[in-house]
């Protein structure tokens, strides 16, 4: 059940203390909640690796946050497209080779509302591909490293995990009957959630030490749906709705921020806003759905994911 851990205010950023000496690994941090997180997590002193797709874009971060945080800094770019396995592999390559320790690899990139099917290199929908099947590998591939630190991994979900179908769709992952674009983000951010809480269990078995948080960022104004590929009603009604209803993006960031540093957090939780749908509001632990816990679904979608990412991993 959800809970009012940090007050009636919430969890803030406030409850910070220095993180000198902590390096947080994130993805897609370019704009959006992404963003705000490495500003916050620098602005505490921690070291920052972006894991992005753009590289002039992260170039222009990186001069931002300097100018803000001063030439001292520590932040750096490698390169990630997560729609391509190979490149993900690459990625987590040259963390381990120039990343030390991670004290949180934050999953957060993601695309939204793909106006028509669109198929990765690898043979997945994009939506799946990018949003969940990259990060697991991801999340495999760094894990070792991540246990030696005793670290975390943050995987950024969203409330539209109770859209669309709420179940994975085995019989049909990649949507060839029946795609919509909202569906298939559902869809794919419900499989990171559920990836999740599987880890969560299966490093309980394995007593490992690695922590896995899930949070979401609520109804954020970020970049998130624009692009000439993004279905047309979407940015309509974001376009109208958001300046309305949503938050700033470094609110958004806020949950990401409390389960990459926070002690105490439980497991099979969910973190985020909590007020108006979970739109936005004060950030603490959400209610969850049930179907995001099914373990004999998630159990299978671990077997699936393996497959499509050609990695056999036990924790």
């Amino acid at each position: 059940m959800a809970g009012k851990a940090f007050g009636p205010k919430g969890w803030t950023p406030e409850r910070l203390a220095s993180l000198s000496g902590k390096t947080y690994v994130i993805t897609g941090a370019t704009t959006g909640i992404g963003y705000e997180a490495t500003r916050v997590f620098l602005s505490k002193g921690a070291r920052v690796v972006m894991l992005n797709r753009n590289g002039i874009a992260s170039a222009a971060v990186i001069a931002k946050m300097k100018e803000e945080f001063g030439d001292n800094a520590e932040i750096s770019f490698i390169h990630l497209d997560l729609s391509m396995m190979s490149s993900v592999r690459l990625t987590a390559a040259a963390v381990m080779e120039k990343v030390p320790p991670i004290d949180a690899l934050i999953c957060n990139a993601a695309i939204s509302a793909v106006a028509r099917q669109e198929i990765t290199i690898d043979g997945f929908e994009s939506h799946l591909g990018v949003n969940y099947i990259g990060h697991f590998l991801l999340c495999a591939l760094l894990f070792d490293q991540i246990e030696q630190s005793k670290g975390r991994i943050v995987l950024v979900g969203s409330e539209g995990y109770k859209m669309g179908l709420k179940r994975i769709q085995f019989e049909d992952l990649n949507f060839d009957k029946n795609y919509h674009p909202l569906n298939t983000y559902a869809h794919s951010k419900l499989a990171l959630m559920m990836f999740g809480y599987e880890l969560q269990r299966r490093i309980l078995t394995a007593g490992k030490s690695v922590q896995v948080q899930v949070c979401h960022p609520g109804y954020s104004r970020t970049d998130l749906l624009k692009g000439d590929n993004i279905y047309r009603p979407m940015k309509i009604v974001t376009t109208l709705v958001s300046p309305i209803i949503g938050q700033s993006a470094e609110k958004g960031s806020w949950p990401i921020v409390l389960c990459a540093t926070e002690q105490n957090l439980k497991s099979e939780a969910l973190y985020g806003p909590t007020k108006r749908s979970n739109f936005v509001g004060p950030v603490d632990q959400c209610d969850l759905a049930e179907h995001a816990l099914d373990p004999e679904a998630a159990t299978e979608l671990w077997s699936v994911s393996e497959r499509m990412a050609s990695a056999n991993w036990s924790p």
